[in-house]
């Protein structure tokens, strides 16, 4: 097997860029969903932009699930790949595909049960609240095909299939794009449905994706096929993809939370500030996460490399992958420092979000860099089953330094200290995990 998977012998450099760029255009689509129906419900009114700005945290921490799980089963078929291990690699892409399909059920079925209490605890405005309601009785049941197809498309990036994943989730996002102006202004023979046209456009386009993932992995010839017949549990599999997939997890996950936190605050100011740091936040994860998919690209693979003890390709991977994501990142910081008022006027800002909107996105686009490090050497310690400190650096991203500086920094600046706090917790992060970093690299030349 080692011989004949690519991750064993061809060039880093290219190999980077073949792994990484379907990824990349897939996490750059996955995240356009929620930015694309926000562009079209904006046009509705603020309210509805505000509505939808709410639904963020909840459809991340859907997204968030469903990458646990992709994750997991992308890490265990990458590391069982590179061991020679067959039996073992399609019995993970089993186990995961049974896994999402059941989470996915339960996380409907929770999510019709929260969306009240949720969006009353976030808003006074019944107009927003009666948006928001509408908008995430159809968007719950998105979950399903969500998870099943991520499971899938993880699971043929871990053998080194990267074209096939992108596809259907084009595919998908092409859909949604087409359909939301359709089925929010009833456009031709379609009904004019407004918000709920534009979760009824999601929902529909994950579906389309789930069922040509489906047919890519048993209707055509894949480097691991899940288990049909005689599949037999293994306890030990499910912990090792539930501890791979959660830094994965909480990375995405801490992203929902924040969104909450800094809406406790807003709040107190306007609705405006809310429904403008709901548009932000779209375009930084579209950013953040289009990076996300170079890495992704990248993690299988330090994993198949370290697996097969190729020691000098692991850490080439993690340089090379590294510099990547740092000119990726610098050109984000760039389009949103340079293009701020144009990014708003996707979001058919009014003069108010202008006037608060473009001075908060140059300040807070300047943590972006130090986040593209941040992340990449979390993957690193993800793929070498140092799980520990990858999660740490996670935590200390979006929650454990985060909350208590914008805490701080909104009683003594007020909202702009809000804004501030997101660079500076970048740049902390970023030390802290640079020194985590150089103290493994020591440690592995002295025991040498």
């Amino acid at each position: 097997m080692n011989a004949e998977n690519k991750m064993a012998y061809r060039p880093i450099n290219k190999l980077i860029l073949q792994m990484s760029a379907p990824p990349l255009i897939s996490m750059f689509l996955q995240y356009s969903y929620n930015l694309v129906d926000s562009m079209f419900v904006a046009k509705i009114n603020e309210q509805s932009l505000a509505a939808v700005s709410l639904s963020f945290p909840i459809t991340t921490l859907m997204n968030a699930l469903s990458i646990w799980i992709g994750v997991g089963v992308n890490v265990l078929i990458a590391g069982y790949l590179g061991q020679n291990k067959q039996k073992k690699a399609d019995s993970a892409a089993t186990l995961g595909l049974l896994l999402s399909l059941s989470v996915g059920v339960a996380v409907t079925i929770a999510t019709l049960f929260i969306i009240k209490p949720y969006y009353a605890t976030f808003t006074q405005n019944n107009e927003i609240f009666k948006y928001g309601l509408r908008y995430m009785k159809i968007c719950a049941y998105m979950q399903i095909p969500n998870m099943v197809h991520i499971a899938i498309q993880k699971m043929l990036q871990a053998t080194g299939n990267m074209i096939a994943p992108m596809w259907f989730q084009i595919i998908g996002v092409m859909f949604n794009f087409i359909f939301d102006p359709l089925l929010i202004f009833g456009v031709g023979p379609f009904p004019e449905m407004g918000i709920a046209g534009a979760a009824l456009a999601t929902v529909l386009g994950y579906t389309l994706s789930m069922l040509i993932a489906l047919i890519q992995l048993f209707f055509t010839k894949q480097k691991v096929k899940p288990i049909l017949k005689g599949y037999r549990f293994d306890a030990q599999i499910l912990k090792m993809l539930i501890s791979y997939g959660l830094p994965s997890f909480i990375m995405n996950a801490l992203g929902s939370f924040m969104v909450n936190f800094v809406n406790v605050f807003l709040v107190n100011y306007s609705d405006t500030a809310v429904a403008f740091f709901g548009a932000y936040f779209k375009v930084q994860q579209l950013i953040v996460m289009t990076v996300n998919g170079l890495i992704q690209g990248c993690l299988p693979i330090m994993r198949f490399n370290y697996r097969a003890k190729k020691e000098a390709r692991l850490w080439q991977t993690y340089k090379i992958g590294t510099l990547f994501a740092t000119i990726m990142m610098f050109v984000g910081t760039f389009l949103v420092m340079c293009f701020p008022d144009e990014i708003l006027s996707l979001f058919s800002a009014s003069q108010e979000m202008r006037l608060l909107g473009i001075t908060a996105m140059r300040i807070m686009s300047l943590g972006f860099v130090f986040s593209g490090l941040s992340t990449m050497i979390a993957t690193y310690k993800q793929a070498t089953d140092k799980v520990v400190p990858s999660i740490i650096i996670q935590l200390c991203r979006q929650g454990v330094l985060l909350i208590p500086l914008m805490w701080l920094l909104n009683h003594t600046l007020q909202i702009i200290g809000i804004w501030i706090a997101f660079p500076i917790t970048e740049l902390l992060v970023c030390v802290f995990a640079c020194l985590l970093m150089q103290k493994e690299r020591k440690n592995i030349h002295t025991t040498k």
